[in-house]
């Protein structure tokens, strides 16, 4: 009897120890995941956003939007934009289009040879990155394109297109500004995405904030401490910057552009202003737009838009100057066919 009694009570207790753990279990609610930390946007000493880091302003969005995509403005998703480039029409830029080619054949028959591997150094190429984008066009609204030029703007690119072409070679002072190492004309303002070593830096300090892009090593000093803008007799290639804070952005005023600067194709004249607005978005995105509004050379003001991304780079030189090889050979072959 005591036998079975000690028999039932081991089994009994066995059972609680296996059912334990299943009635507990039923009866605890799993913890809900630990909410992400909240971005909070770090300062300058001052109580400025800081902006400062190297970022890459890379991009595969166009600058005008394809005009078979209309007033779409945005994909809705990646498998949106894969479909939407499905209908681009044949030829230049669509389905169509040639592929570039990778490298260029050596011509003594060595393998293959690259003039310019930028992606070995990160500058081109997958090896850069780039901020997502759902966007169809830089330039934004429903056109998605630089409006037309009033005809006086139309015709003086047409006249300084036939100067060039008669007098391309006369003189180092007839080449492209670019060419003579002037100013590449993508650091603007407004400021575009390059083909290559497309990174900037921003650096900030007390009513003033630089940005050094290495394309011709340019560097814009922008006041935000309440100065006027200069003199409008002095004309600078990148024009003459003034800044201010609305809120968390960056506003940059710019006027009293060089005449011989280009934006998006079109002539600068004593009245043009770009506008531009710097938001930093996260740890590693600041959203850029500008909007450039001259009255007497566009039909009327555009803008644009597209995101840059911090990147853990440095810059690296653009030795314009040091490889200009084609600048003294082009005006030398030009001297040797005119003593011909």
């Amino acid at each position: 009897m005591r036998r079975h009694l000690l028999s039932s009570l081991i089994a009994l207790a066995a059972a609680v120890l296996v059912s334990a753990p299943v009635s507990a279990q039923s009866q605890v609610t799993a913890k809900p995941a630990p909410a992400a930390k909240a971005w909070t946007m770090p300062r300058t000493p001052d109580g400025k956003p800081d902006l400062q880091g190297v970022y890459s302003n890379a991009t595969t969005v166009p600058v005008a939007r394809p005009a078979y995509l209309g007033a779409k403005e945005f994909y809705t998703d990646e498998a949106d934009k894969v479909e939407s480039a499905k209908a681009a029409p044949a030829g230049r830029g669509g389905r169509g289009g040639a592929p570039r080619p990778a490298a260029v054949a050596d011509p003594e028959g060595n393998g293959l040879a690259v003039h310019y591997d930028t992606s070995q150094f990160g500058l081109g190429g997958p090896t850069v990155k780039r901020a997502a984008s759902l966007r169809t066009s830089i330039i934004t609204g429903p056109e998605g394109r630089v409006p037309p030029m009033l005809p006086e703007a139309a015709k003086l690119v047409a006249d300084r297109r036939a100067y060039q072409q008669a007098h391309q070679w006369d003189s180092a002072q007839n080449r492209p500004l670019a060419e003579r190492c002037i100013t590449w004309g993508f650091e603007g303002p407004p400021m575009m995405p390059v083909g290559y070593n497309s990174t900037l830096e921003i650096v900030q300090g007390q009513g003033f904030v630089g940005i050094i892009q290495e394309m011709i090593h340019d560097t814009r000093v922008i006041p935000t401490d309440g100065r006027p803008h200069g003199p409008a007799e002095i004309k600078r290639w990148m024009g003459d910057s003034v800044g201010h804070w609305e809120g968390d952005t960056l506003v940059v005023e710019t006027v009293n552009y060089n005449p011989l600067v280009v934006i998006q194709g079109g002539p600068v004249s004593d009245a043009t202003k770009v506008t531009e607005r710097f938001t930093r978005i996260d740890a590693d995105t600041i959203t850029y737009q500008f909007t450039v509004d001259d009255p007497k050379t566009w039909t009327k003001p555009f803008s644009g838009e597209y995101n840059m991304v911090h990147i853990d780079g440095n810059l690296y030189e653009y030795a314009c100057h040091e490889g200009n090889y084609g600048m003294a050979n082009n005006l030398s072959g030009a001297r040797a066919t005119e003593k011909k």
